[in-house]
């Protein structure tokens, strides 16, 4: 299955465009990131957006008047008021202010880059992440007291439902691979540079669809054909990313080959792409993961 999005975005919406708001534009917002995809079809904008968590979607409620854009993020119910965004195209960017509940938030979107770089023509040999032993490389994320990362058995074990784990050093391309225990309704992710989540999950095939089930680059590429589900029984995975295309192979299998990944998934550390970043695992969903054999390559100097 084709992710949704990519129905509605080609390489040229990294370019200006006639259009001052077409295009993909990333937003640090505090601490957390966001992305917005818009094209235009018929003269309206088609826009895509990407909250801080959760999965990318389409906006519904879209107005544009002449460089002032204005977004309903998030449309108010009864049991939460919406959100919105008022955006201002200016100097190449996008500035403007989000609206909640009465309190405002200062927007500024700048341009995704390319990230359109050659595939290595060679790679270094491959290290360890994770020696077996102990956390070395690796770092809780948020409160230290939240985390159940330990090492037993040479595994490395999320105990419990707590915190996400980040790798020490950051990286830009790299072949990665590690080996995952999933149990039966786990949920967690590995995630690329910080930005992209590679989804781990056994929940029940009717709880997601397939671009955010275990494989997907969550909620922008679905894997091609079926594996079997075998939660509880390791499984491997080899993830090649160079600039912003991806290739996953599961098992052995290709599930996802040379696949572009159009922006930043739920949960991305920040909204950099054009730097490198951390690895990181999360714990804040479900425990009972377990990994073992994480290794990286980097190109070759």
């Amino acid at each position: 299955m084709k992710p949704l999005i990519a129905l509605f975005f080609g390489a040229a919406l990294f370019a200006a465009d006639a259009n001052p708001f077409v295009g993909r534009w990333n937003f640090n917002i505090g601490s957390r990131a966001s992305w917005l995809g818009i094209s235009e079809t018929g003269g309206a904008l088609v826009v895509w957006y990407q909250p801080t968590g959760g999965n990318v979607y389409q906006l519904k409620e879209v107005k544009q008047s002449g460089g002032h854009l204005s977004l309903t993020v998030v449309p108010a119910n009864e049991k939460r008021p919406g959100v919105t965004w008022e955006l201002n195209a200016q100097d190449g960017k996008l500035i403007g202010q989000q609206f909640r509940a009465g309190n405002s938030t200062p927007l500024e979107g700048m341009r995704a880059p390319r990230l359109d770089r050659p595939v290595p023509k060679r790679w270094a040999k491959a290290e360890p992440l994770f020696n077996g032993r102990d956390l070395s490389g690796w770092e809780p994320m948020g409160d230290p007291a939240k985390s159940h990362w330990v090492v037993k058995d040479g595994l490395l074990v999320n105990a419990d439902h707590g915190a996400n784990l980040r790798s020490t050093r950051k990286f830009d391309d790299f072949k990665l691979h590690f080996e995952v225990l999933c149990p039966d309704h786990a949920n967690s992710g590995f995630y690329l540079r910080g930005r992209y989540e590679v989804q781990l999950e056994y929940e029940p095939l009717s709880a997601n669809p397939p671009e955010r089930r275990i494989g997907s680059v969550y909620g922008r590429i679905a894997p091609e054909g079926e594996l079997k589900r075998q939660p509880g029984e390791w499984e491997t995975f080899d993830i090649t990313l160079v600039g912003r295309r991806v290739t996953v192979v599961r098992n052995g299998v290709t599930t996802i080959n040379n696949r572009e990944i159009e922006g930043i998934t739920g949960g991305a550390l920040d909204a950099n792409e054009a730097e490198p970043g951390p690895f990181y695992i999360q714990g804040d969903h479900t425990g009972g993961l377990k990994f073992r054999n994480i290794t990286i390559a980097v190109p070759a100097k």
